[in-house]
């Protein structure tokens, strides 16, 4: 069975890129007859918000598009994600780091080859760490590449299937390029690899539809599934849609909503046909 999702994080309202992310992949359903599912990714508490998730309903729904039902929200089940971080944890897989995202940006232009280096640390002496602990010194829990390629015993064997492109071809996934990444922090929660990971295998998706600018994510959740025994999903990562300018929506760049689409008198039917779709 083909098993797809649309995972939106509430956030902010969508736009055009998200309505042409949610189409792929229930038209990739549809096309099947497979199952699309819609996810909220809210674990980010500081940015999500409930206006934002009642609209992504009310656009995709608008849309045309159907999902099934009980939609998993991840704000709901984080124990499940504390969890699968105290596996790894146990296996001595993370370390704690304290330092803040200054500090590790500085550290990563002073390397040799500056900006393409990317962040790999290691525990501080147990002595350092417990007067840090014990000053309630804020930190986040850091994926050791060092111990995971232990662990594993090397990366080689670490491959997924993206069909983005063309013909389906097996893809050498290289964890190294995202070095150290932070998988939890202590006053935010865990990360979004960490939980999409743990999800995607939890709901049984096949396939992961998502954007071209996700294409890199790829890389560590593959380690990631590696370490805590999870499946892999095939990967189809799509065409970004872009605007008159050439750049991306999105959110950040105030992109025009669904909302404000819909309220300009632009209908379903014209905004598929806009994107290629009819």
């Amino acid at each position: 069975m083909f098993v797809t999702r649309f995972a939106p994080s509430p956030t902010g309202y969508l736009h055009r890129g998200h309505a042409f992310s949610a189409l792929t992949a229930h038209g990739a359903a549809r096309a099947v007859d497979g199952r699309f599912l819609l996810r909220i990714e809210d674990i980010d508490a500081t940015r999500c918000r409930p206006a934002f998730e009642a609209a992504i309903h009310e656009d995709l729904a608008w849309l045309g598009l159907s999902w099934e039902t009980p939609v998993r929200r991840q704000s709901e089940h984080l124990d499940d994600y504390h969890g699968a971080l105290a596996a790894l944890e146990a296996r001595g897989l993370l370390y704690r780091c304290f330092r803040t995202r200054r500090e590790v940006a500085d550290e990563i232009a002073r390397a040799p080859h500056g900006a393409m280096e990317v962040f790999r640390g290691r525990p501080l002496p147990p002595g350092e760490e417990a007067r840090r602990l014990a000053a309630n010194e804020p930190f986040a829990w850091r994926l050791s590449l060092d111990a995971a390629e232990r662990a594993l015993g090397g990366f080689q064997d670490l491959t997924f299937v993206e069909e983005g492109a063309g013909e389906p071809r097996v893809v050498q996934a290289r964890p190294e390029l995202g070095g150290d990444v932070v998988l939890a922090r202590k006053y935010v929660g865990v990360a979004y690899h960490l939980a999409v990971v743990f999800d995607d295998a939890l709901q049984g998706i096949t396939h992961v539809i998502r954007g071209a600018d996700l294409a890199e994510a790829t890389h560590v959740q593959r380690l990631l599934q590696a370490l805590l025994g999870l499946p892999t999903p095939t990967y189809r990562h799509h065409r970004l849609l872009t605007g008159p300018d050439g750049r991306r929506f999105a959110k950040r760049d105030r992109a025009q909503t669904l909302r404000e689409l819909r309220a300009a008198g632009m209908t379903p039917a014209d905004l598929r046909r806009e994107m290629g779709f009819d």
